[in-house]
């Protein structure tokens, strides 16, 4: 593996205006726009570069509930959307009143189905909308990097002849827990980079996001923030544009701007195979060296794995 030519900003997308937050859940059963709203400032007082509006399924009045939200929101902040629900009705609902003062919206996401597909990649195109291509396929989630790559090809086929710019859609490749599905993080990597590959020919300036907090779903609360900061600098180097983050963890922050060099030259070196001398490293140093391992499946996981 190859170092990267150059350094880019990961852009950060807002994962915390989320119906599994238990206040904002309550605020969004309620139409109650206080709460909301403030989480919207808050975000946007964190820098992200987009606001993830999450719904969940939203199967009942998902359609009325999304337009409020939507209008709700850009009351009080410019920052993009990405409107996120499984409900295409309530997508569309989202689309119709977006204002797009700083930037497009965002459908997050279209699954690899047909009758998605079908039905959302020209609901982008319609509405001047981007689009998170979801790898998720008519068999769930991909086996490996091939089956990934089978379904990205299909997919960006189908929205380049649709009309919809390259630079306005993102790649998922779905990221998976480390504590349960190690192996996958592997084949999403490798998918990564035969996504640059693959852009070239299909979709040159094709993006790519995630929801980068899924690599440590599971695991304590306390180790949550190591994992998703390390992982975004190995998905960054493997061309990752974007992800999906909680907006205020200050560390992941501040290295996706690019104020953290020192962490994130040391993550490259443990993916270089360079020789470590953990005894030459302060503790922060140790942690992140260890962390890499883990994610690169070079050591199993536990949830003591900083204390070995």
């Amino acid at each position: 593996m190859s170092p990267r030519e150059e350094e880019v900003d990961m852009l950060r997308i807002g994962e915390n205006l989320n119906v599994m937050v238990k206040r904002i859940g309550e605020a969004m059963k309620n139409k109650d726009p206080k709460p909301i709203q403030e989480m919207a400032i808050a975000e946007a007082e964190a820098g992200v570069d987009w606001i993830d509006i999450n719904l969940g399924p939203a199967r009942k009045g998902g359609e009325e509930l999304m337009e409020w939200i939507v209008k709700t929101v850009q009351e009080v902040v410019d920052t993009p959307l990405f409107l996120d629900t499984t409900n295409i009705q309530a997508i569309e609902a989202g689309l119709r009143v977006y204002k797009p003062k700083k930037g497009k919206a965002v459908i997050n996401s279209i699954m690899c189905r047909e009758e998605r597909m079908q039905v959302q990649i020209p609901m982008a195109k319609k509405y001047d909308a981007g689009m998170v291509a979801l790898l998720w396929g008519p068999e769930g989630l991909p086996r490996d990097a091939s089956e990934r790559s089978l379904l990205a090809t299909d997919i960006l086929t189908r929205a380049v002849e649709a009309g919809i710019a390259p630079e306005d859609i993102y790649v998922d490749p779905i990221i998976t827990p480390v504590n349960v599905q190690q192996q996958q993080l592997m084949e999403c990597l490798e998918f990564m980079r035969q996504l640059q590959e693959m852009a070239e020919v299909i979709a040159p300036g094709v993006n790519s996001t995630c929801g980068l907090s899924n690599c440590s779903n599971g695991a304590p609360d306390h180790l949550r923030p190591i994992l998703n900061q390390t992982f975004m600098i190995i998905l960054e180097r493997y061309g990752m544009k974007t992800a999906i983050v909680d907006a205020f963890d200050k560390t992941l922050a501040a290295i996706a701007r690019g104020e953290r060099p020192d962490i994130v030259a040391l993550v490259n070196r443990v993916l270089d195979g360079e020789p470590i001398d953990m005894a030459s490293l302060s503790k922060e140093e140790q942690d992140y060296v260890k962390t890499v391992r883990v994610l690169m499946g070079q050591t199993l996981y536990s949830d003591s794995w900083l204390e070995l």
